[in-house]
């Protein structure tokens, strides 16, 4: 006999939580979430900051693979996804910020009415508590000029991240010199610029991520199940009137199991695995379901498509001695990390309980870039779009993002500390932690115009998806990027950095001091760019006509009680980091699916 639930929630992620917690609010209705990893709520490389790295390649991780990427000299990269209860929030970076209005205001003008700024910032409130900050540490964490945190008072509890350290104030003086700094709270004033930014890390110094803050306490709910490993096989459909998703296939210590939705399927498992569960069940392109042999229940052919990231490229300067840096954490140092486990025990704080990404900034290109690019849009417009028909919509916003002074074609963050990371899985090599101390400036490209895929490679929904991000496969996006990674090297050498950098500048990796020439920069972006792991898009929100996989409530053209709610469905990617706005996406979600309801 199939279990009975008003709604089944495929994905027990950052957003699959989130929407199962404010359902399951109202005790007549039933709620189901089916997840594929484990609960590892209680597991210390969950809830210690620093120990994030090594969820990567764990069971807690999918360890998906990009396809080899010719616009990066034909690297595969890793493509890291929460297996886990709470998803992706529970193995990432813990950086909490805002998208920038301008990025939110595109989903508008892409054909959904009420996904703007305006409405979302409301939903950013919804699912975070600002902290508690005491008046006399404002100026060190360089948040003095902001008139006052906002009342933000939801589930997830945010931080500065252990605290004070030099860079805030530094960073906060430089763009302060240069009029570029952001006065005030960014998830109330959005504006190009810097800020300290938050974490998603509680006053304990422990992670706060879906599972721990919107499951956790209500897990005693009688009308709300959570079943962890459970793989999801496929949606199942009534097909004897128009498609009616009534429930899915799961499969559970090697038995596979089905459970009803009488209301709803809401599918949340991310954007590599929302699609290839609507591919196997029979929703996407037909020649690719053809291919497989799988019936086609609803053409859709934006499915897998519309595929976005953020790439990042790290620049590591040598540090001052007496700098606080995590370097010797990353070199793995035994006293080091006996030290840190002491302080961490007795106090929750000192170096495991950030990972020292303090500071961002939203920013836009210097105007002489700006003026070069002009020509190279209108050279590079596109003439004939086959891939997805919103490319035209795209294109024009990328162009006024890139173009526009007050919007931002890039996000900055320091971090304390050398980065390294396997730079091609084809040979999976990780650099030798270097001795010393480091800064690293990150720039990460906010708007790419290039668009990737996710397909199935397989009926078998144990098969991985073939994913091809096809990064910098549109030539602007190496353009742009190439032009901001020109000025890491003269926000190393302000003064307000300098004085925490050895002099002259001594860079971690020679090939990243470009001497001012734009091939070498770009030479450098191809070889060194890598995955923020921000996926979002592949069932996108958009008008059908334009490959548009779900309406603006989120329901999947042409099947009735089936929605997508999780990056997937983003039209557009968010600005940087894409956590907070996951979370406010699914709060916003969940009102549209209650507001659906009551009026059945």
């Amino acid at each position: 006999m199939a279990a009975v639930y008003d709604f089944v929630i495929i994905g027990g992620g950052t957003a699959g939580l989130v929407v199962a917690s404010r359902l399951s609010e109202d005790p007549s209705t039933s709620v189901l979430v089916l997840e594929a990893g484990a609960d590892l709520t209680a597991d210390p490389r969950v809830n210690i900051p620093i120990f994030y790295a090594a969820l990567l390649e764990s069971e807690a991780d999918w360890k998906f693979q990009s396809s080899p990427q010719s616009g990066l000299n034909g690297r595969v990269l890793g493509l890291n996804q929460g297996k886990a209860l709470g998803g992706s929030s529970s193995i990432n970076a813990h950086v909490f910020v805002p998208p920038f209005k301008g990025a939110i205001d595109s989903w508008e003008a892409l054909g959904n009415p009420g996904w703007n700024w305006n409405v979302l910032k409301d939903y950013l409130s919804k699912a975070y508590s600002s902290p508690a900050v005491a008046q006399d540490v404002k100026e060190d964490l360089a948040i003095e000029d902001w008139p006052g945190l906002n009342e933000a008072k939801g589930p997830i509890q945010t931080s500065f991240g252990n605290g004070t350290h030099p860079i805030r104030k530094a960073w906060a003086e430089l763009f302060r010199s240069n009029g570029q700094y952001n006065a005030g709270d960014p998830f109330i004033h959005s504006s190009v610029g810097s800020f300290s930014c938050l974490a998603s890390i509680d006053s304990e110094g422990k992670r706060s991520n879906s599972a721990s803050a919107y499951y956790k306490p209500i897990e005693i709910r009688q009308n709300l199940h959570v079943l962890t490993n459970s793989f999801v096989e496929r949606i199942l459909f009534d097909e004897s009137k128009a498609p009616k998703a009534i429930g899915v296939q799961y499969s559970l210590d090697g038995t596979s199991k089905t459970a009803q939705a009488t209301n709803e399927v809401i599918l949340a498992a991310g954007a590599f695995q929302s699609p290839k569960i609507l591919q196997i069940s029979g929703v996407g392109g037909a020649e690719l379901l053809e291919k497989h042999g799988i019936d086609i229940v609803m053409e859709l052919p934006g499915v897998g498509h519309n595929l976005q990231d953020h790439m990042i490229s790290y620049t590591s300067f040598q540090a001052k001695n007496e700098l606080e840096t995590k370097d010797s954490l990353v070199r793995q140092e035994p006293e080091a990390i006996g030290q840190a486990m002491q302080e961490y025990t007795a106090t929750q704080s000192g170096p495991l309980a950030s990972l020292g990404v303090h500071t961002y900034a939203y920013l836009p290109l210097p105007s002489p870039d700006r003026i070069a690019l002009l020509e190279l849009f209108t050279d590079h417009a596109p003439k004939d779009p086959q891939e997805h028909r919103a490319t035209r919509e795209y294109y024009d916003i990328a162009k006024t993002t890139v173009l526009d002074p007050e919007q931002p074609s890039a996000a900055y963050l320091s971090a304390m500390g050398q980065a390294n990371y396997a730079k091609d899985l084809n040979n999976g090599s990780i650099p030798t932690a270097s001795l010393g101390k480091f800064v690293t400036l990150g720039v990460m490209l906010s708007q790419p115009l290039s668009r990737g895929s996710v397909n199935i490679a397989s009926i078998n929904p144990e098969t991985p998806p073939i994913i091809d991000p096809s990064y910098m496969s549109n030539p602007l996006d190496l353009e742009v990027i190439a032009r901001h990674l020109l000025g890491v090297k003269n926000l190393a050498q302000s003064p307000q950095l300098g004085k925490l950098l050895e002099q002259p500048l001594k860079f971690r990796d020679p090939a990243a001091d470009f001497q001012g020439n734009l091939e070498a920069a770009k030479k450098y972006a191809r070889d060194n760019l890598i995955s923020m792991w921000h996926f979002a898009g592949t069932c996108s929100m958009l008008p059908r006509e334009r490959d548009g996989v779900v309406d603006s409530n989120l329901k999947v053209y042409g099947i009735k009680n089936l929605r997508v709610v999780d990056a997937s469905a983003m039209p557009l990617i968010s600005t940087a980091n894409l956590q907070a706005t996951v979370y406010a996406f699914a709060e916003r979600a969940a009102d549209l699916i209650k507001q659906d309801w009551k009026d059945e």
